[in-house]
This record gives structure tokens, sequence and C-alpha cells, in this order.
């Protein structure tokens, strides 16, 4: 993925996030604004390995002297580390966010996987 578009993809989600933040006091936000960044690295990085995993598979050929095999893919063992990590921070920022938005979210977070 070119940088310029990764660098785009992070900037458009920090906004999403920031929307969904709103409502936050300024102070709060300012103490949560590298979880926000960090949440946004990650969905960009979701993204582009997503890619990857579509173009090249799951798993890869693996050679090391005699030994020949298949393996799992390293786009696809980082994609299940991070997406296990994204979905820590969002539930995070989740929490921290007003009432009203925590209502709105638990659907997201059943979707995701994450329990409260």
């Amino acid at each position: 993925m070119n940088i310029d578009i990764k660098l785009k993809q992070i900037a458009d989600e920090k906004k999403k996030i920031q929307v969904i933040l709103k409502d936050m006091s300024k102070d709060k936000l300012k103490v949560v604004n590298g979880l926000i960044d960090q949440a946004a690295f990650m969905k960009a990085t979701l993204a582009d390995l997503q890619e990857q995993i579509n173009a090249d598979g799951t798993a890869e050929h693996f050679e090391q002297g005699k030994q020949k095999f298949m393996r799992e893919s390293i786009a696809i063992k980082t994609y299940n580390t991070m997406i296990k990590n994204y979905s820590s921070v969002m539930k995070q920022l989740i929490e921290l966010t007003p009432n009203q938005v925590i209502q709105q979210t638990d659907d997201l977070l059943n979707f995701i996987g994450v329990k409260k």
C-alpha cells in the first residue's frame, strides 16, 4: 500500500473515532488521544494486511535446509494478532464514551466478539 494512501486512511479513521467521542470531556480526550492514534493506525494496517492476504493467501511455502512445508503466512499471523489488539483498544475507547454511545455500540462489540 502506498504510504500516502495509508496516511489518509489513518487520518480518516481518526476523524471517525473523534466523531464518536465528540461528547467526551476535553480532559479525558487528551488522555485517550494515544489510543485513538493506535486504533486508527491498526485499522489502516489491518486493511493493508487484508489486501495482502487476499492476494497471497493464508499459507506460504517455507524452506529451511532439507525441510520444506507450507506454513501460516506472516501476514495472517500479524493480522490475527493485530485484530485482537484493535478490538481491545476499541473496547477501551467505547467504554470511555458517554453512556448513550455505549448503548449504541453493544451490537458492534458483539459483532467483533468483544465481551464486556
